[in-house]
């Protein structure tokens, strides 16, 4: 125990230790007026497609893949002196490999996620989470992440994670209202800078980084999340952290989202709220996702405040990357000293989206370090997925599914059906006598290129021919509905369709915007016309069910996923209350079990087509774009289709006679 004179000697020691002490070393005073180039690489939706292999088609397919990417960013760190690297979510989800660790033999605690293998080998500064991160479960997420979530069913310990920082501003445990991620972190670089007087020196740059998903995770993922977190919106989640992250005096901040950009009025539900984050104070620099598309891109110009070929978003530098590793975002960002502090030159800030493909057939080779990093997984999804569960006694495809072909969808839809009729049997009696109808749609549509359809041949029947015709993971759902409901279910899915004018003399092309995983059709009896010379909500005609006039208070049960029923696509009337069925199982899981009893499908265990175009005669073409060479396919099927003009990437333009049924 020290004695008070004892005490005072050792304070007054310690104070004139002190004041003999050097002061902290001061930042050089040639910084002032200083220039750096800093190169911001961004990947989004990877979606844990590691190598350019299509395991549905069992071949090499050089389109995408990060092993390709991982070329990019290599080149892109030789090209620029100071780079960083982030990620903007929809990382570990939506490939056989992904399905594989998580599903069909989940990788332990001690075990490091393919794809997080692959980005640690390129050495990541930071990421966030999409929203497909939260489709195995919070447990999954908390385990492969490496975070200690206090939510209620997680079990806090250390797993193998990756070796960045992950952050995440807008989801909260339920549990003490705290993120279940880090809301943001600061990370330093050493960086190259020029002096005033031209010389280069190196000097440390801290890089503060936030982290924002789309708070409609709480209705895509409802099973997962319901009542273990809560969701904030972008803007409310920026208001409440970027005090915090400026407080610690980053030179420059960093946002990450993992949406993309929507001028609509602001709501806290708004699933692409990266306007708006734009327009926060403090926001240097701003990456974006989930949208499947690229920005700068010719999508979105003409959109307010936003200069779509230099990529800035209301004068902040931003990029989205592509998808399933096509491609690397860059924002070129320069910034020059100015007293204490690194100023963002806007002017001088520009983006770009650089693809793996820059030419048809011209791909950058893959990188060679990341293949073996996965090498055991990547042979073992495919010994599973070529697990044998049936046959077919006809070709299933989606070339053709948004002019009338339901060879693919009709699988899904009869399979769903017979599922929830049981399951509802015993778990709804009161329900037994509301008829069941069941909404698919063709996840695999052309969207993500000429490769990208289902194409099922007649014969055997595998894992892999079942993860084709159900692409994603979701988990089956029902929902009880009325006539009026159905209808209004179907004329959502017809805004699918451009309005045709059949006076036009020139080419209309029949397909709009609304995504094909969109364009659900239904099966279970019912029969309905499309007509596309109709506006909007107006095109569903002559409505039956068994043959009868449908009738607005008529009841009806709708099995879907749970994405739709609970509000995924923004149906009407779909908003998680009328749903009557959340299944344990995936809809996939369902198919399969459905072929499996059935051991061979033929063409009586499915329901024929439900729908046709109405009659429309039209001056000029109608046309539409699907893989090139497959007017056999539309022929054998009695679509009066023919193709006119082959593009030379792999697609063609063909032209569908609305005239005819």
């Amino acid at each position: 125990m020290f004695r008070p004179l004892a005490l005072a000697a050792l304070s007054a020691a310690l104070l004139a230790a002190c004041a003999s002490a050097p002061a902290p070393a001061a930042k050089p005073a040639r910084l002032d007026g200083a220039t750096l180039d800093l190169a911001i690489l961004e990947t989004t939706d990877v979606h844990s497609n590691i190598l350019s292999y299509d395991y549905y088609k069992q071949k090499d397919d050089p389109s995408l893949g990060y092993e390709r990417v991982a070329t990019l960013i290599r080149q892109a760190r030789k090209e620029f002196p100071n780079t960083v690297l982030f990620d903007s979510g929809d990382t570990i989800q939506g490939s056989v490999i992904a399905d594989y660790q998580a599903l069909v033999k989940p990788v332990g605690c001690d075990t490091e996620l393919g794809i997080y293998k692959a980005m640690d080998a390129m050495g990541y500064d930071g990421g966030t989470a999409g929203n497909h991160e939260f489709n195995y479960g919070l447990p999954f997420l908390a385990q492969v992440t490496d975070t200690a979530m206090n939510v209620d069913g997680v079990t806090a310990r250390h797993c193998t994670g990756p070796k960045f920082p992950l952050v995440l501003s807008n989801v909260y445990s339920a549990r003490d209202g705290q993120p279940i991620f880090k809301p943001w972190t600061v990370v330093t670089k050493t960086v190259d800078v020029t002096t005033a007087s031209g010389q280069t020196m190196h000097t440390p740059l801290r890089i503060g980084i936030i982290g924002f998903t789309p708070p409609p995770i709480m209705d895509w993922d409802k099973r997962n999340l319901d009542g273990k977190v809560t969701v904030d919106g972008v803007m409310e989640a920026a208001r409440k952290y970027m005090p915090q992250l400026e407080a610690q005096h980053p030179d420059i901040i960093v946002a990450i989202l993992h949406g993309g950009l929507d001028t609509a009025p602001y709501t806290p539900q708004m699933e692409n709220g990266g306007w708006y984050l734009a327009g926060v104070p403090g926001v240097d620099a701003l990456l974006l996702g989930h949208s499947h598309t690229e920005f700068p891109g010719p999508r979105y110009a003409g959109m307010k405040d936003v200069d779509a070929t230099r990529g800035l978003v209301r004068g902040v530098p931003a990029v989205m990357g592509g998808f399933f590793g096509k491609d690397l975002g860059i924002i070129h960002m320069t910034l020059r000293r100015e007293g204490d502090r690194w100023v963002v030159q806007k002017d001088a800030s520009h983006s770009e989206v650089r693809p793996i493909c820059p030419k048809k057939g011209e791909c950058v080779a893959p990188d060679p370090t990341i293949a073996p990093l996965v090498k055991d997984t990547h042979e073992a999804a495919i010994a599973y997925v070529n697990t044998p569960i049936g046959a077919v006694d006809h070709d299933l495809s989606s070339y053709f599914a948004d002019e009338g072909n339901m060879t693919a969808i009709a699988v899904v839809n009869a399979a769903q059906i017979d599922y929830a009729r049981d399951e509802l049997a015993r778990s709804r009696p009161d329900l037994k006598n509301v008829p069941i109808l069941s909404a698919a749609s063709a996840f695999r549509n052309g969207f993500g290129g000429p490769d990208d359809f289902t194409d099922v041949p007649k014969g055997p029947l595998t894992i892999r021919n079942a993860a084709d015709l159900y692409f994603y993971p979701n988990t089956l759902s029902a929902v009880k509905i009325d006539g009026k409901g159905v209808k209004a279910w179907l004329e959502k899915s017809a805004t699918r369709f451009n309005r045709i004018d059949p006076a036009k003399d020139g080419e209309q092309s029949l397909i709009g915007r609304m995504p094909g995983y969109n364009f659900d059709q239904l099966q279970g009896g019912i029969t309905y016309t499309i007509d596309v010379s109709r506006p909007e909500g107006e095109r569903i005609v002559d409505l039956r069910y068994k043959g009868k006039p449908v009738k607005d208070d008529q009841p009806f049960i709708v099995v879907t996923n749970n994405y739709r029923a609970n509000g995924g696509g923004d149906f009407p009337g779909l908003k998680g209350d009328a749903v009557v069925l959340n299944a344990p199982d995936g809809n996939r899981e369902v198919v399969i079990r459905w072929v499996q009893s059935k051991k061979t499908i033929t063409t009586a265990d499915l329901d024929k087509r439900s729908w046709h175009f109405a009659p429309v005669k039209t001056k000029g073409p109608v046309t539409f774009v699907t893989a090139a060479g497959k007017e056999a396919v539309a022929t054998s099927l009695g679509l009066p289709v023919r193709q006119l003009r082959d593009n030379g990437d792999g697609t063609a333009v063909y032209t569908i006679d609305l005239s005819r049924r």
